[in-house]
């Protein structure tokens, strides 16, 4: 069996797992946050930063939230990284954003936060300031899902099937299950293209 064999087996694997209930729960979130008024800030770092680029636009266009990822701002994120650190590049961003209860944090991750680790500290921080002011959290993650599976309302966490391609399965699939969210009847407000052109 070829390497592409495998790893479109272990994609087929992953779809199989994948908990829809937990995709359910999270697209009633993000209705509930778009009837309140409320934003959604999707963060993510590395390849996930790239697929919170992407969510944004799927979320404003397809389904009418308003949404922001505080890494499309490159001037402002390498500002805070290089004058205060990367810690705490997210959560300060947030409070200037004026993140409140109506609102919702949405982590792209593949760990979803470890502090022990040292990994993904800014999520960590940004999802405590999420918590504390009683703004939803909601995540896709990888592995166990980490921090952010630990104090989300509601994480899909994509299955691990091998060990050593849990970051590519999982940066993936945070692209499937997204599109699932978008195009799910509660949640989807407006046409997609090609679809209107039937």
């Amino acid at each position: 069996m070829t390497y592409s064999d495998t790893h479109l087996r272990e994609a087929a694997e992953i779809i199989a797992k994948l908990d829809s209930s937990a995709c359910e729960r999270a697209v009633e979130l993000l209705v509930s946050v778009r009837e309140n008024g409320g934003r959604v800030f999707v963060l993510g770092v590395g390849g996930s930063a790239a697929n919170a680029s992407h969510a944004v636009n799927d979320l404003r266009k397809i389904a009418g939230l308003e949404c922001y990822a505080p890494t499309d701002n490159v001037s402002e994120l390498t500002a805070r990284t290089n004058d205060d650190g990367w810690k705490t590049v997210f959560v300060e961003w947030l409070k200037g954003s004026r993140l409140n209860h109506r609102d919702a944090l949405f982590v792209l991750s593949v760990g979803g936060g470890d502090l022990k680790r040292n990994v993904s500290p800014n999520l960590v921080a940004a999802l405590d300031l999420a918590k504390a002011i009683g703004a939803k959290v909601l995540g896709i993650v990888g592995r166990d899902g980490g921090y952010t599976a630990k104090v989300a309302d509601v994480a899909v966490i994509i299955p691990t099937v091998n060990a050593d391609n849990v970051t590519p399965h999982a940066e993936a699939f945070q692209a499937v299950v997204w599109h699932l969210f978008v195009s799910h009847p509660k949640l989807k407000v407006s046409e997609t293209k090609w679809e209107s052109t039937k």
